[in-house]
């Protein structure tokens, strides 16, 4: 039996465009969420816009605001990450955003150990939850698959989570890119709040993938989105998945919509056709 999909847009899918052109996109997609960002220049948040007035829009064009992405990086915590954190749960509640993207560093010149990192993973979780909850916002931890990154694994992040008592305000991001960058084979669906998708066609050893090889999801898919997504599905997720592509191909598209249409025709194909054969 067919499973209707939730698509909802990152705004990296569309950087150039104003706010409410972006919005407009997403109604014409039949999406009922975005996500926004503070890393782009020249939009929202990075240029300025007051939360509320960010609220506002989105409430007009009827979409939620799935989170506000990202802190980073959010586990190595000091006095600049509490303002940052602070000044992003903020803007989340002003602007009526239900999360906060929570990314670990990724850097090869961070030498910290696994326990130092680990340590410190608690104690970023820690000083979030309290901070989280005072605002009324989830806190959305993206394990990145890099090998660089200082938290790749899933269960990693939901160990840290349970030791800290952090269940009631953080969930998981699974992003597909990164489940398979990190040769993830566990999926924790009962913790995950939101979903990230891309396509890779590129022929790059895996070790080697970037942001710069994320497209749409096309025919051929190194990255397999709809067996992942299966698998979500079946363990009971029922959450947005939010496109984020970050090719620079895909944002210079003078129009992105086809290309979304299309790989969202994609994958309720492919998904039909894996749910009707099972």
């Amino acid at each position: 039996m067919s499973r209707p999909l939730r698509f909802a847009l990152n705004r990296m899918v569309a950087p150039s465009l104003t706010l409410p052109a972006f919005l407009q996109l997403t109604r014409q997609l039949g999406c009922d969420a975005v996500e926004i960002r503070n890393d782009l220049p020249g939009v929202e948040l990075e240029d300025g816009t007051p939360a509320t007035e960010v609220r506002a829009l989105c409430q007009a064009a009827g979409l939620r605001i799935l989170s506000i992405n990202a802190l980073y990086p959010f586990d190595v915590w000091n006095d600049e990450r509490r303002a940052q954190a602070l000044r992003l749960a903020a803007y989340a509640r002003d602007c009526g955003a239900e999360g906060l993207v929570l990314c670990p560093l990724n850097d090869s010149g961070d030498h910290r150990d696994a326990a130092q990192r680990a340590r410190e993973l608690r104690t970023a979780l820690s000083e979030l939850a309290p901070i989280l909850r005072d605002h009324g916002v989830l806190g959305f931890v993206e394990p990145l698959g890099f090998p660089e990154s200082a938290l790749r694994f899933k269960r990693q992040a939901v160990e840290a989570i349970r030791a800290i008592g952090g269940l009631d305000v953080f969930r998981l991001v699974h992003d597909t890119f990164h489940h398979h960058l990190a040769g993830e084979t566990e999926y924790f669906a009962e913790l995950t709040g939101l979903v990230h998708i891309s396509g890779v066609a590129a022929e790059v050893p895996v070790e080697q993938l970037r942001d710069a090889h994320r497209v749409l999801v096309e025919a051929v898919d190194r990255l397999g989105n709809a067996a992942q997504l299966e698998r979500l599905l079946e363990d009971g997720y029922r959450g947005a998945l939010s496109f984020e592509p970050f090719a620079a191909s895909v944002q210079a598209l003078p129009d992105v919509a086809p290309a979304l249409a299309q790989s969202m025709r994609l994958l309720q194909e492919r998904l039909s056709c894996t749910a009707a054969s099972a």
